[in-house]
């Protein structure tokens, strides 16, 4: 059993039970969650911006880093592991998207990573069966492999189940 800690712009996948996969502190951020019953695989994605082409530098050493190059590397690593390259038969989460230090939408970077991970997603013919977006707080997401189960957790909130 061990954790698979990912930063910003970082994903990851585990099919090991006991395996907790997580990301902390996703403000404008959104972790994309991943779920493959047939293998048992989880995988999570931590999108900081919407798209690559405003830095693909970065894309080289961080695909992650962004919705549009994020998603299909992380759909990419878990068809590695022997799941479904395009994600048939996953069930997908949501979480971040806040409003954090924009108190005027002159960024709306929340909302916009949100719209993008969508616009990805329905690309694969995949939307999430729940998600926890938008608001003005920040959220730690831990995924066990194990129950596939989805907990959220915020300073001074407490944790919830997505």
């Amino acid at each position: 059993m061990s954790n698979v800690i990912l930063g910003v712009g970082e994903f990851g996948a585990s099919r090991t039970a006991g395996d907790i996969v997580k990301t902390f502190a996703l403000g404008s951020c959104v972790a994309v969650i991943l779920m493959c019953p047939k293998t048992r695989t989880v995988g999570m994605v931590h999108v900081a911006l919407p798209e690559s082409k405003i830095n693909p530098e970065k894309v080289k050493t961080r695909p992650g880093y962004f919705a549009d190059t994020g998603i299909p590397a992380l759909l990419k690593q878990m068809a590695d592991m022997g799941c479904d390259p395009r994600g048939r038969g996953f069930i997908v989460k949501l979480a971040g998207g806040a409003k954090i230090m924009d108190p005027n939408n002159t960024f709306n970077i929340g909302k916009r990573n949100a719209l993008a991970v969508k616009k990805v997603l329905w690309k694969y013919a995949l939307g999430p069966v729940a998600e926890d977006l938008g608001s003005t707080y920040s959220r730690t997401v831990s995924v066990s492999v194990s129950s596939g189960e989805v907990i959220l957790s915020s300073p001074g909130r407490g944790e919830w189940k997505l």
